[in-house]
């Protein structure tokens, strides 16, 4: 005897057997599977394709090739602050409560309130609903409020993502306000080609024709070492450098570290000399003075020294340069504040491939055998490229994007309210 139930699955299953024919899953799923189970896998898999492509596409967006300092951006900036002051009009967006991270999978009432602020910032679609489950509509958008705040795209609300979506409309459009300023004051013609590197983001652009050739995320300045503001020419390559040890790191880095470790310079293959150029041993300093602010500190070449395998050099009075580095994993994680003014590179062959284009007898099997060599060589650059640090914390694109990074150097007016909230 048919019961009721397998009659309606048959008279369903009869029904749906054309459709089921001629959809993509058809023939992965003929044979003996239940048709109401196709036609749920089919539906599963269909709604998860476009829903994960059309993530992807505004994922993507957010890392366009368009570079930060355009002749459009100031324009796109007053889109974003009419935008936010809209928002704020609305009466801003709401303050997600603190506790444990959030992720996928996750059942929290914090969740709804988690939808509603990226609502208002349109990283979620307004159809996705007020459900309280962490689903992947949620941690896509999670994953782009990320990308557009700089930070790794997990998709987990931790404690920098749970600031940064806590910071206030008001903040975000002061932000907006002050780089619109910024921005306009750096909005004439740059060059054709030349190398942006914005210090909040602690990213580096290689900009060709109008559009990014290459980014490269950095690793740039502490806050008590900042790296300074400037316009310049890059017109030299160190290949495996020595790294020059500046008074200021000899003061504040080196004699510290060889009071709680004697042999910190011979494992460090550091050398000393003195004015004359005499070769000294670490013995033969006071550490428990300024003593060693006299002398000379060099690295040599090699595996752990501080340049890694290049170092970029451009006119400047503050001694500072972009160079490879040892200490790789720094690129990996949120806050990249680390260095003593200089600017650290991720993936810094393709930049000095890109930079030594217009001098052609310098091509990448060349610049791969030089630094596998070993070998200290010194390239100028036939023609120099324009290098500027600037100071951007918000910004806009073509696509209606707005980024935002810390004021980390505290040069806003406004703090650097997002890590003061954790």
């Amino acid at each position: 005897m048919i019961s009721r139930r397998d009659f309606s699955l048959k008279a369903v299953g009869a029904g749906l057997g054309a459709v089921l024919a001629a959809s993509p899953f058809g023939a992965a799923f003929a044979g003996d599977e239940s048709p109401i189970k196709v036609l749920m896998e089919y539906k599963r898999q269909s709604e998860w394709s476009d829903r994960f492509d059309a993530t992807i596409r505004d994922q993507t967006a957010v890392k366009s090739d368009q570079p930060t300092l355009s002749p459009e951006t100031a324009a796109y900036i007053e889109q974003a602050i009419q935008k936010y002051a809209q928002i704020s009009a609305r009466g801003g967006w709401p303050r997600v409560p603190g506790g444990s991270k959030l992720r996928i999978g996750a059942r929290d009432r914090r969740v709804v309130t988690l939808r509603k602020r990226l609502m208002a910032t349109g990283d979620l679609e307004q159809s996705a609903g007020l459900s309280d489950t962490y689903d992947s509509y949620v941690a896509f958008a999670v994953r782009r409020f990320q990308l557009r705040h700089g930070f790794q795209p997990d998709g987990v609300v931790g404690n920098y993502t749970l600031a940064a979506l806590n910071v206030p409309v008001a903040v975000r459009l002061h932000q907006l306000e002050t780089n619109l300023i910024r921005v306009r004051s750096m909005s004439g013609f740059l060059g054709d080609r030349y190398v942006m590197v914005n210090i909040p983001a602690a990213e580096i652009e290689a900009v060709e024709g109008g559009r990014v050739h290459s980014r490269h995320t950095a690793v740039v300045g502490k806050i008590d070492r900042q790296t300074p503001l400037l316009a310049s020419k890059i017109h030299e390559l160190n290949f495996n450098p020595y790294w020059h040890v500046p008074e200021s790191i000899i003061r504040k880095d080196l004699i510290p570290k060889m009071n709680q470790d004697p042999t910190y310079l011979a494992d460090n293959k550091i050398r000393i000399y003195d004015q004359s150029g005499n070769e000294l041993t670490a013995e033969q300093i006071n550490w428990h003075t300024d003593e060693a602010v006299n002398y000379r500190f060099r690295q040599d070449p090699g595996a752990i020294n501080s340049m890694g395998s290049v170092k970029i050099n451009f006119y400047n009075k503050h001694s500072v340069y972009l160079h490879d580095t040892p200490a790789k994993t720094l690129f990996g994680t949120d806050r990249r504040f680390h260095s003593s003014g200089c600017v650290r590179v991720q993936n810094v062959r393709e930049l000095i491939g890109w930079l030594l284009e217009t001098t052609p007898e310098w091509d990448r099997a060349r610049v791969d055998e030089v630094i596998r060599s070993g070998e200290r060589i010194d390239v100028r650059i036939k023609h120099p490229v324009p290098i500027y640090t600037t100071y951007i914390t918000a910004w806009a694109t073509a696509d209606g994007v707005v980024n935002f990074r810390d004021d980390v150097y505290d040069r806003d007016g406004a703090g650097n309210l997002a890590q003061n909230q954790n």
